[in-house]
Parts: structure tokens; C-alpha cells; sequence
């Protein structure tokens, strides 16, 4: 049964560390603007090990559960059904409660996919013998690799500091048909040119690359939303290249979870991303 606005109805994020998190911003963005006044969202400060018993203290007011690191595989083993996306993709950011049930699902390759999309660049991944280059190895990466095989990618170079760490992620990339070859962080220019390069690495960990990206000629998406623009991100906008943000991502998986939570696909895209934006220049 899809609650309406009347009544209580809680939903949070999840994570540690999560006092950085933009979730609450886009959530109750999307709250305010669809008139769910009777609705709440909150950051939830939780570890692995403590999942299980937050889980099963939460009320029949509880709605969803969005999940960062380091929850999404353990979740996998928490919940009353999955989807086959987030058992194919090993993890889920999405929990949605109804009718005294928790269901897993998976929003991030939806969040990859759009944001790719609406930058035009899923035509030319499409095209055969189109070229991807994923810099990192850990579940975003896997994340990365599934959106790529929905896009129409035949393979992908996976490029992470220890490959040995990358198999999980490799595994992923080949349950969705595509030919995934690892190697060493450190000598991914040799892969290069691409028509792409992902970059799931955190904070500057990606600005050696910089250049020789830009160089490439290969467009960018790059999962980091703050600070903004990155190195890697600023190098290939003066080259000429296409450049997409982790806030682009961000906000188009969360969008899905709001769908998924209330019941409605009125979601307006606009003012989540407003309320988003809004948060992060006061953040500064």
C-alpha cells in the first residue's frame, strides 16, 4: 500500500562515515516539492556490524533506506527479496520497507546510466568498438562497469592499484557480458586513448592522471561531487572533452529511490537537483 501524506513516514541514509552525505539534501528536496509534508530524512551514522539490529528496530513508519559504504553487500543478506540487478551488481544502496517486508535493489547503475545519457554519450559507447577505461576496483567501480554493458559496451579496461582486490569488481563487469581486463593502476596511460574514462577513485587520488586523460581525448565521468571540479575533471574541460560529475550520478539514483520509497514516479528531477546544488554552495 503507497502512504500518502498524511501520515508519518520516515526514511534515512546509512553509511560510515556519513555526516558528509547530500542524501538528506535531495530526499527532502523531493519531499517538499511533491507536497509529502508528513515525510522525514536523516543521516544515520551505522557500520557493518551494526545493520542487523537497526534493521529490526524500525517501526511500521519507516518507508526506505538509502545505503553507502560500507553496506551494500552486507545488506544483500538482510533482506526479504532483492532484485536481480542488485544480486547481479552484489550489492544494494536501496532498501525499500512495505507491508512489514524489506526489499534490496540496487539504484546506482540507474544513477551512471542517466547521467551518461542525458551528457550524450551513450550513443558513441554504443557504437562498436567503442572503448572504456574504469580507474579504481572497489563497488562503484562494479557499479560503473554494469551502467557500461547497459549502455551497449562490449569490454572495458579496469585499472586498480591492487588488481588482485579488482576481481570482485571484474566479476561483476562479466555477469553483464562484458570483457573486462584488469591492470595495474599505475600504468593505465598505456590504455589510453579512450572514449571514456570512469574514475571511481576518492578524493585527489586521480589527479596523476590528469593529463594524460585530457591528452587522450577520452571523455570523463568522474564520481566525485566535492570538491568540484576535480583535477582530473578540470584538465579534461580545458582540453575540450565531455565531463560528468558524481553529483549527476548522485542525484539521478537518488531520484530512483524516491520512486521506489513513495510508490510514485512524479519525481520532480528539477527541484532535487536545486536543493542539491543549493547544499553544496553552502557548503562552500
Amino acid at each position: 500500500m503507497t502512504p500518502d501524506a498524511t501520515g508519518r513516514r520516515r526514511a534515512a541514509v546509512l553509511g560510515s562515515p556519513i555526516a558528509h552525505s547530500l542524501s538528506p539534501a535531495l530526499h527532502r528536496g523531493a519531499y517538499a516539492a511533491m507536497g509529502l509534508h508528513a515525510w522525514s530524512y536523516e543521516a544515520i551514522e551505522c557500520g557493518e556490524d551494526g545493520l542487523a539490529a537497526l534493521l529490526d528496530g524500525l517501526g511500521p513508519e519507516w518507508a526506505g533506506l538509502s545505503l553507502t559504504m560500507p553496506l551494500k553487500r552486507v545488506a544483500l543478506g538482510l533482506v526479504d527479496t532483492v532484485s536481480d540487478l542488485a544480486v547481479k551488481v552484489g550489492g544494494a544502496n536501496t532498501v525499500v520497507l512495505r507491508d512489514g517486508r524489506r526489499h534490496g535493489d540496487n539504484t546506482d547503475v540507474h544513477g551512471i546510466v542517466t547521467a551518461l545519457t542525458e551528457a550524450g554519450l551513450d550513443a558513441p559507447l554504443a557504437k562498436e568498438g567503442a572503448s572504456a577505461v574504469v580507474l579504481g576496483g572497489g563497488a562503484t567501480a562494479a557499479s560503473a562497469l554494469a551502467a557500461l554493458a547497459g549502455l551497449g559496451l562490449d569490454g572495458a579496461v579496469l585499472a586498480a592499484r591492487t588488481p588482485e582486490r579488482a576481481a570482485e569488481a571484474a566479476d561483476v563487469g562479466e555477469r553483464f557480458g562484458l570483457a573486462v581486463r584488469v591492470v595495474p593502476l599505475d600504468r593505465v596511460t598505456e590504455h589510453l586513448p579512450a572514449d571514456l574514462v570512469v574514475s571511481t577513485l576518492p578524493g585527489r587520488a586521480a589527479d596523476p592522471f590528469a593529463e594524460p586523460v585530457a591528452a587522450s581525448g577520452a571523455a570523463l565521468f568522474d564520481v566525485v561531487y566535492a570538491p568540484w571540479p576535480t583535477a582530473l575533471a578540470a584538465a579534461v574541460e580545458r582540453a575540450g572533452g565531455t565531463v560528468v560529475g558524481g553529483f549527476e550520478m548522485l542525484l539521478h539514483q537518488a531520484v530512483r529511490q524516491v520512486a521506489l520509497m513513495t510508490g510514485r514516479d512524479d519525481v520532480p528531477v528539477a527541484a532535487m537537483r536545486a536543493a542539491g546544488e543549493a547544499e553544496l554552495a553552502r557548503r562552500g
